[in-house]
């Protein structure tokens, strides 16, 4: 039987490998970037992710680049997520953003994913 690796928690669910998400049982329409985005911040819940790796891990963005590509992506997930955005999405300001899980969250699995290097210096 084949294992899947999914997030779910009282109101969102994303699966990663159809990489698909649904809220309150309804099928959340994302962008692939808005989706990629999400599954970062989920994949690394309760840890602040810094702006440059979230721009290199979605955007390929190298140290250096200046843009407003990672702001109007989480206004935009923040609008889809409607009433659970702030409970959610955290803006750590100058510093990044972190994916805050929803009460009793569950990771059934997590997807294989290598742990920032940023991340891993700061000991998280």
């Amino acid at each position: 039987m084949e294992q899947r690796t999914y997030y779910h928690d009282a109101h969102l669910t994303l699966d990663f490998e159809r990489k698909s998400a649904t809220l309150d049982l309804q099928p959340l329409p994302l962008t692939r970037k808005e989706y990629d985005l999400l599954a970062l911040l989920v994949s690394y819940a309760g840890m602040i992710i810094p702006r440059s790796e979230v721009l290199m891990r979605v955007w390929g963005y190298g140290a250096g680049i200046r843009t407003r590509t990672l702001d109007v992506h989480i206004r935009h997930l923040r609008k889809k997520l409607g009433v659970h955005a702030d409970v959610y999405i955290e803006t750590v300001f100058g510093v990044g953003h972190r994916f805050q899980p929803f009460g009793s969250a569950m990771r059934l699995q997590s997807p294989q994913m290598e742990r920032p290097a940023t991340l891993a210096a700061m000991g998280a």
